[in-house]
């Protein structure tokens, strides 16, 4: 069936695999992909909750079962998916400064860090049966500083938290211009980079391996770093493209590809393979423009970089005043063939890698949407909004989908 240049249909891969012709008994990993990718989640919003305060951040845990939502207003709320949505634990944030900045899941799902524009992380055990968790009342928000470090001078913010895939490591982006590194074990922090000439937006590992960290600033760049030979404190690598900053990055999970979200309103798709071994802090005279105030100007939107390295760039979406996400859409239901971000405009967008045309659209918000999570599993998008509410999408043929295996 690979040989065929024609359409392949669903009905053509069903019949393969009555017959077996992976040899698994199943639809193949990249059939099954190709079957469900075509289920994208544009039927809704159903909104599922309502805050009085800005939605931040919005994740699905690894499995599906779980989805997290941080509110500026001290909240982070974790819903139990499979029951129906309901609140599992409702956490009541400690010591925050403006907003939760970010919210990360540990892999086993026990614990969760949230960070603010403080040097201090917090971890809760959410794996108890408790369902309100307030800070060091009924539940133990254990603070990790990570402004003990010999280098510090002053306080700084944390804008991005990820858990290791062995759950045994946090790394996290600042606004002094560094990278962290914290051994949960050891319960200490490990490394300081001084890794940007501006505020690290953007933290990223580039596999499980935990060896490859992406970073993203508002000095425009994109670097890499290798772990294993930061004995000079060097990137193994920069990307240059954007020409303003970096909003956010999301790794493809193969150790070489990445997306990443910029102020000048466009989403860049990246192979590290291409990278240089040092590069200009700035976008070679790019115009002085400040997100937070403005929109973005007209003239600037044909402006290219001289020295632009990605591999093609996704444009529809807005990026202002706050951290705009993007990421892959997941790799087993879709193989990754999407694009999906939210955007200033209250909308949520989905652009297909490989054409860079957009799929979809998602009107139903009033406000920003700073982030959004599609289902590893099942085509199921939610996106959470500076209107307060959390909303869900799912494809029009979502419970058709779900059987296919």
């Amino acid at each position: 069936m690979g040989t065929n240049r024609g359409i392949i249909s669903t009905a053509k891969l069903l019949s393969g695999r009555e017959v077996d012709c992976s040899g698994k008994g199943m639809f193949s990993s990249g059939d099954r992909a190709f079957v469900l990718g075509r289920y994208v989640p544009m039927n809704g919003p159903e909104f599922l909750d309502r805050m009085d305060s800005r939605a931040y951040v919005s994740q699905f845990s690894a499995d599906g079962t779980l989805f997290v939502a941080g509110f500026q207003g001290s909240h982070i709320r974790i819903y139990d998916v499979d029951r129906g949505w309901i609140v599992h634990k409702d956490i009541h944030a400690r010591s925050l400064r403006w907003t939760i900045s970010d919210v990360s899941l540990s892999p086993d799902q026990r614990y969760l860090v949230y960070s603010s524009l403080a040097p201090i992380i917090h971890i809760v055990n959410v794996g108890n049966a408790a369902r309100e968790s307030y800070a060091n009342v009924t539940d133990i928000h254990d603070g990790l500083d990570f402004s003990q470090h010999e280098d510090v001078q002053y306080a700084f913010g944390i804008f991005s938290v990820k858990f290791s895939s062995d759950g045994r490591e946090l790394v996290a982006g600042s606004n002094d211009e560094s990278i962290y590194v914290y051994d949960l074990h050891a319960n200490k922090l490990t490394l300081r980079l001084p890794a940007h000439t501006s505020d690290v937006n953007t933290v990223a590992f580039a596999d499980e391996s935990g060896h490859l960290i992406y970073s993203g600033s508002d000095d425009t760049l994109c670097k890499v770093w290798d772990r294993r030979c930061l004995s000079t404190g060097q990137a193994a690598g920069v990307l240059t493209g954007h020409l303003h900053g970096i909003t956010h990055i999301d790794s493809h999970g193969d150790g070489r590809s990445f997306i990443s979200n910029g102020k000048d309103q466009a989403i860049k798709l990246w192979d590290i393979r291409k990278m240089m071994s040092n590069a200009d802090s700035c976008a070679d005279g790019a115009p002085t423009w400040d997100y937070r105030y403005s929109r973005y100007p007209k003239h600037h939107q044909q402006l290219k970089h001289p020295h632009d390295q990605s591999l093609a760039t996704y444009r529809g979406h807005s990026v202002l005043r706050t951290l705009i996400r993007c990421y892959f859409s997941p790799a087993y239901s879709t193989g990754q063939k999407y694009i999906y971000t939210g955007s200033y405009d209250s909308n949520v967008y989905i652009y297909d890698v490989v054409s860079g045309s957009q799929v979809a659209k998602l009107n139903g918000h009033q406000m920003a949407i700073r982030d959004c999570s599609w289902h590893p599993i099942e085509p199921t998008l939610v996106s959470s909004s500076w209107d307060g509410r959390v909303a869900k999408w799912t494809s029009a043929r979502d419970e058709d989908a779900s059987d296919v295996d």
